[in-house]
């Protein structure tokens, strides 16, 4: 099963640092989320980041990023719901309801569907979905390996994802609220973190 990281909303330091060292033990794919941010942060970034590792990485903003860089593609989204004029290449995209899953997989490499669990970083954002009806979409056929749960997915739940059907489980809120940019300096606890979900979704 694909493991996905999904960035914080806003840059630190050492985010570079950790995105390296993540790609080190294994990420699959790292989704570059920023909304709101000027591109100039987002080229800081990418420039930090070994260019072997580019080809691992969807933008969610400024979509020119994907040539410049080599990225792996781009992710759309309601802020972005729109494909540029000649795009080729790597295309995912957001969904919240199973009706939308259906429609958007016939133009995706992937979908996000969410919130699976209660949310992590969001305040309120709570489960849409019960396990009985993640098993009848999986019956349906609607949910398969082009679907990634996301919302809520952490090392308690993770092997749950497995065992529904999902082709992958995005992170974000289990893995960098192990990291206060502001206070801590060592980040081992969040690379240790993440080689344990690692394991499980293998």
């Amino acid at each position: 099963m694909k493991l996905i990281v999904i960035t914080t909303p806003q840059y630190f330091v050492e985010e570079d640092q950790i995105i390296t060292a993540l790609f080190e033990e294994g990420l699959d794919i790292l989704h570059l989320r920023k909304p709101d941010t000027a591109p100039v942060y987002a080229e800081r970034l990418l420039t930090l980041i070994p260019e072997k590792y580019h080809k691992r990485i969807v933008v969610h903003d400024h979509f020119y990023l994907k040539n410049e860089y080599k990225l792996k593609g781009i992710h759309l989204s309601h802020r972005n719901p729109l494909v540029p004029d000649n795009y080729s290449g790597h295309i995912s995209a957001s969904c919240h309801t199973l009706e939308e899953v259906a429609a958007d997989k016939n133009t995706c490499d992937y979908v996000f569907l969410s919130p699976i669990f209660d949310s992590i970083s969001k305040e309120g954002y709570t489960s849409a979905f019960t396990p009985e009806k993640i098993r009848e979409a999986v019956q349906q056929g609607i949910i398969d390996k082009k679907v990634v749960a996301l919302g809520g997915v952490n090392k308690e739940n993770i092997l749950r994802v497995k065992d529904f059907g999902f082709g992958g489980a995005a992170v974000l809120g289990d893995i960098w609220n192990r990291f206060n940019p502001a206070v801590d300096y060592n980040y081992r606890p969040l690379i240790d973190h993440f080689r344990k979900l690692k394991a499980l979704s293998d």
